[in-house]
């Protein structure tokens, strides 16, 4: 389903004057572009990743290598979006090196 302004009233949940660097559980929801089902599918129920929805799995559960003061908590990820809790302990979060974003190879990259 496509943003409809008329349909979709949003607002942000974020709080106004709040420091969202400091230390804490953050819930974050990353949807995929236009909430395209380009990470799986649900038959009967379930959710059946595809490679790419394993991909993101895989990333999410590696952060915490390149990340120092980075911890996880719950995490899930649906055809269309991700929902997960990333924890800060304080520390700095600056990748370590080599940990920066990274394009996909030609080809989609598959493992």
């Amino acid at each position: 389903m496509r943003y409809d302004p008329d349909l979709h009233h949003r607002r942000s949940i974020r709080l106004k004057d709040y420091d969202y660097s400091q230390a804490g559980g953050y819930f974050v929801t990353i949807c995929t572009q236009d909430h395209l089902c380009l990470l799986g599918e649900v038959e009967d129920g379930v959710v059946h990743l595809n490679d790419a929805g394993r991909m993101v799995e895989e990333v999410w559960q590696a952060m915490t290598l390149h990340y120092p003061g980075v911890g996880l908590d719950a995490f899930e990820v649906m055809p269309n979006h991700v929902h997960g809790i990333i924890l800060l302990a304080g520390n700095d979060p600056t990748p370590s090196v080599g940990a920066g974003p990274r394009a996909c190879p030609p080809g989609g990259g598959s493992h």
